[in-house]
């Protein structure tokens, strides 16, 4: 974008002074030299407009005095720009189009890489390079001040040069993923020795590749609204590679700074960059501005580290970075593309997707709902146990408070069947929840942590620093209540260091174990999914399987389950599986947002025309709709084939409150699998299960037979769903499976549910039976004038309470194994 400006012909410029140490200042002496916009020349084959390069002066006090010119040799190094005006240059240089993975798609001239339109309206995805010169013996940082002339990013101060590798150049200035992963892209060093040459006079034989430090890249994109007003036509998206390169002293440095090119230079160490960047009469560019605030701080301290080691490096991820308020917009109307999501809100990626929700009058429809959660509220309200004695007398009050605080708010579901547990194990699968947490927030950001190695290197020491060092904490990583949680973590540590030791034994194996397997995955690029089945199962297991595993060994060590628990790897991996294949399967749009899904490959694939995840989100075309619908009810049948050995770690379990906190999420999950079966909601939003369902899930969870039941009734409906998809001609190449896994569930659980429903209908039979009496005796006390009124209030006082009797009880129950804590408590 160096050579956007099209001057016209014949111009000529004269030299100033700008009277300030370490600056140097080219001007011109021609009303061009304002920040209104500079029409395009027509250009003469042959003759170039690029001005001279000016020389520098060196005067009293560290100012450098500029003279121009009149050679012209740094236009046509390499033959590059020689004889061509500066408007051929635009035509006739060809910038690297680029996919948001950086790989190469293709070209374009630099004027239509940087149109911004309504067909366009961030310009074309390109490459670029960002270089920033130290000098090694005061640490001062080269910075240049765009020419006032220049269409895009005026006037702006910047880094000491920037600008794009072309087609076509020699040496080589295109580089291929391969180099990248080396860490040595040496196409685009070639190009910033030539850049600058250019724009600074700085000789091409001054650096070689090998002196240049790539450290990463951004994906950044801005409107030039600042210089072209609401409707700018120009403006930047680039994937931008920073480059780092010193001299030993800038008084061995050549500079020529180029007139059309740079208004002045100026050397600042770190403090002086951030006064002038606090200075609010001065622009700065966006993209520097975007490495100053990520990253430049550390690495400038660091400045012997970062070049000579990998330590700042980070050659696998791209970060990515809307512009600020002001550069959003142009003539594309351009809204932001990174979006970091409202903090209040969970669902729906913070608020960057709709959720799909069933209007409030629909699910008014559902009696049936709308009693159990009137039920699950206010009649029946899952027990917290946070107030019994022991838990009282063993945990300090005020850090308790604040972990079941953070809890209810980074996960309202899990908080109530937490606390229901017996009290003895209750607070151990609170801390053990939240520490997990924490490890996962560390694990989802992506953009806090300035390369992979740092990331990796505090996930693989989590479980001996956070805990183990009381005064462990985290900042500026995760979003809302995740972020809080990392923050005061210190509570939670207090809370921990509390717990008996079995059960802290427990937790920090786990953690270790799940910190390794997410380091597996952080540097794997998994903005397509994982790889296959294979690679799917293993991620689930690091971050579901391992929980599963936990637990099993925490209910062991409480005594509430048997010893012989500890040992059950095999089931509760599964039982893990189930939930997490569930998630992934329901947050395929979240995910593909974030650019972190996990639908394997080796599925999708087959149904994607384009070979991008992406494809499923084109739910206008009717082709994209059936194939994305063949995807979805392969994974879901995939999920399916769990279930049998889900119900089978739920039998072998014993302490009633234990089998709740359990059972829950499994009937949680079966019931969303049979809302994503057949929806094509799932490729445009979240799709979540009605809350009066969700209430009514939880009231069926006290017995192995209440659990079959509902498990039968959903696989009873995917089993229709599929029936009549294929009876209207639907063909679907999972329905065979999927019969099949829906068939094995029903065949395990029709004895078990068909007691079940003989239970509720008889029930339901007790409780209308005993209003019609209750609404007879009402009728009765309010026609019957001769009863005294007291009598009659007593009466109806008395009915009342009978019909609420009638909800809470439920006198025909299946046969359970199950027994409370309490009584297994008394029976060991």
């Amino acid at each position: 974008w160096s050579l956007l400006l099209l001057h016209p012909q014949g111009q000529t410029f004269a030299s100033s002074t700008t009277k300030s140490s370490n600056v140097v200042s080219t001007a011109s002496t021609t009303t061009a030299r304002s920040r209104a916009k500079v029409p395009p020349a027509k250009s003469t084959r042959g003759q170039s407009t690029i001005s001279p390069p000016s020389t520098i002066d060196t005067a009293p006090k560290g100012i450098f005095r500029v003279k121009t010119s009149k050679n012209n040799n740094m236009a046509n190094q390499n033959g590059w720009a020689s004889g061509l005006s500066q408007q051929d240059l635009m035509e006739k240089d060809t910038v690297l189009v680029l996919d948001e993975h950086d790989n190469l798609k293709g070209s374009a001239s630099k004027k239509d890489s940087h149109v911004f339109s309504e067909g366009q309206p961030r310009g074309v995805l390109h490459r670029a390079f960002s270089v920033c010169l130290f000098d090694k013996s005061d640490g001062r940082l080269l910075l240049q001040q765009r020419a006032a002339s220049k269409i895009t990013f005026p006037n702006v101060w910047t880094n000491t040069c920037c600008s794009h590798p072309l087609h076509g150049m020699t040496p080589n200035e295109v580089d291929g993923p391969e180099a990248v992963a080396c860490g040595d892209p040496v196409g685009v060093k070639n190009a910033a020795i030539r850049k600058l040459y250019h724009e600074l006079g700085i000789p091409m034989d001054t650096f070689k590749p090998s002196d240049f430090k790539f450290l990463t890249r951004l994906h950044y994109w801005a409107a030039d609204t600042v210089t072209h007003g609401k409707e700018s036509p120009w403006g930047e998206h680039e994937i931008d590679y920073v480059l780092f390169v010193a001299v030993d002293s800038k008084n061995d440095l050549k500079l020529k700074p180029h007139p059309e090119e740079v208004d002045a230079v100026k050397w600042v160490t770190l403090e002086e960059l951030e006064g002038m960047m606090a200075d609010k009469s001065l622009l700065f560019s966006p993209w520097f501005r975007l490495i100053v605030q990520k990253w430049m701080k550390d690495w400038w301290k660091d400045l012997d580290d970062t070049m000579n080691t990998d330590k700042h490096c980070d050659f696998v991820n791209i970060q990515e970075f809307d512009p600020p308020q002001e550069h959003l917009g142009g003539a594309g109307k351009a809204t932001p593309m990174f979006l970091k999501g409202d903090e209040t809100k969970k669902q729906g990626a913070y608020g960057k997707i709709q959720v799909h929700k069933e209007s409030t009058l629909k699910q008014f429809m559902h009696l049936d709902e709308v009693f159990s959660a009137l039920t699950l509220l206010y009649v029946k309200p899952l027990k917290s146990n946070l107030e019994d004695d022991y838990v009282k007398k063993t945990f300090d009050a005020a850090d308790l408070a604040f972990c079941d605080d953070i809890l209810v708010k980074v996960s309202r579901s899990f908080a109530g069947v937490i606390r229901q547990l017996p009290p003895s194990m209750l607070v151990d699968i609170l801390i053990f929840y939240l520490v997990l947490r924490a490890l996962d927030t560390i694990e989802d950001d992506m953009t806090a942590f300035e390369s992979n190695k740092v990331k990796v290197k505090l996930l693989k020491e989590f479980h001996k620093t956070a805990l183990v060092d009381p005064n462990w904490t985290m900042d500026g990583v995760g979003e809302g209540d995740e972020k809080l949680l990392l923050q005061q973590f210190p509570k939670c540590h207090r809370v921990y260091q509390a717990l008996n030791p079995k059960s802290k034994e427990v937790i920090a194996d786990i953690t270790r174990k799940m910190a390794d397997g997410m380091a597996e995955f952080v540097g794997k690029d998994l903005g397509q999914g994982t790889l296959d089945l294979k690679e799917y199962k293993r991620y689930c297991h690091f971050v579901a399987g391992l929980v599963g595993e936990g637990l099993s060994r925490l209910f062991a060590a409480s005594g509430l389950e048997p010893n012989s628990f500890s040992k059950e790897i095999y089931l509760s991996d599964q039982m893990g599986f189930f939930l997490q294949k569930t998630n992934i399967i329901r947050d395929y749009l979240e995910d593909y947002v974030d650019k972190r899904a996990f639908w394997p490959q080796s599925v999708w694939k087959k149904y994607s025309e384009t070979g991008d995840l992406g494809y499923f989100t084109k739910q206008s075309d009717a082709t994209v709709r059936e194939n994305s619908l063949h995807c979805l009810n392969e994974l879901v049948t995939d999920a399916l084939e769990l279930v049998p050995d889900c119900l089978d770690y739920l039998e072998k379990l014993r302490c009633q409150e234990v089998f709740r906190f359990c059972a829950i999420p499994q009937v949680m999950a079966i019931a969303t699998l049979e809302k994503c079966f057949a929806n094509s909601d799932v490729f445009t939003g979240v799709v979540k299960i009605r809350k009066g369902m969700s209430c009514k899930l939880i009231l069926n969870t006290n017995s192995v037979a209440e659990v079959h039941g509902t498990f039968h009734t959903f696989a009873t409906k995917i089993l229709d769903k599929a029936n009549e998809l294929k009876n209207n001609g639907f063909e679907d190449p999972s329905y065979e499976r999927t019969v099949k896994s829906c068939r094995a569930i029903l065949d395990r659980t029709s004895e078990m549910a068909k007691v079940q429903k003989m239970a509720v209908t008889g029930n339901r039979a007790l409780f209308f039976g005993i209003v019609s009496a209750a609404t007879a005796s009402m009728l009765f006390a309010h026609h019957v004038p001769s009863l005294d009124s007291t009598v009659q209030t007593v009466l109806k006082a008395s009915v009342i309470g009978l019909i609420g009797l009638a909800a809470w009880w439920n006198p025909l129950k299946p046969a359970s194994h199950l027994k409370s804590a309490r009584e297994i408590v008394k029976t060991l």
